[in-house]
């Protein structure tokens, strides 16, 4: 890649893949499993905490390339999602 051209994340798709984990499906075909699990656990702050519930969990939304939790009161950069990695 030359300095003129950019790389624009673009998250397509998310689906559940265990309790805390997500199958994240990018825009350029890359696929990460991201265990959201350990982030939570370890937060001591209870709007995060609330997540560890699976059903609170489980209703992330995919909008405009971003993923998001109850319109943005959780979200991560999809950078750090795209290297699968999270913190």
């Amino acid at each position: 890649m030359n300095s003129t051209e950019t790389s624009v994340i673009r998250l397509d798709r998310a689906a559940l893949a265990g309790e805390h984990r997500l199958r994240l499906e990018f825009a350029d075909g890359r696929v990460k499993t991201v265990d959201f699990g350990p982030f939570l656990r370890a937060s001591r702050h209870p709007a995060l905490r609330r997540y560890l519930e699976k059903e609170t969990f489980a209703r992330f939304v995919v909008e405009d390339g971003q993923l998001h939790w109850n319109d943005f009161d959780l979200v991560f950069p999809l950078a750090d999602l795209y290297e699968g990695k999270i913190g």
